[in-house]
């Protein structure tokens, strides 16, 4: 049923701060952008990883009515070579820490972060994915 994940989106009340700070974290640009045109952006979006997975940031003023602009809900885990140094270059760059880096085992690591937009960044080592990644 659930095929693979399709777009992750995070709110932003500045979203061109949002786009800046991303294009720096990811090192590379937003490959779609809407409503464009001449009109000011409502949405960026990324694809980033090994499966090039969408990551859409959107001006809050488009948020559900009653969402919450507090860091909370589901984390989503982003794998990563290197919890903590990828931990550290976050939290340099403005995010502050939501859970700490945690070990659950061998090969299993995880941390979040809320970037400075009020969104939660979940980073994880998780060496299964480096498993189904190698078939």
């Amino acid at each position: 049923m659930l095929r693979g994940l399709a777009t992750v989106s995070f709110w932003a009340d500045d979203l061109e701060a949002a786009k800046k700070w991303y294009v720096e974290l990811l090192g590379a640009e937003p490959y779609f952008e809407r409503p464009g045109n001449g009109q000011p952006a409502a949405y960026y979006e990324f694809r980033i990883g090994d499966y090039q997975a969408e990551l859409g940031l959107i001006d809050r003023r488009y948020a559900p009515p009653g969402a919450s602009a507090d860091p909370g809900g589901a984390v989503i885990h982003w794998h990563v070579d290197d919890v903590q140094a990828t931990l550290d270059r976050l939290l340099s760059m403005g995010a502050t820490p939501y859970t700490p880096l945690t070990e659950y085992g061998p090969g299993f690591v995880t941390a979040s972060v809320a970037d400075p937009f009020g969104n939660v960044l979940g980073i994880m080592y998780n060496r299964h994915y480096l498993e189904i990644l190698g078939r």
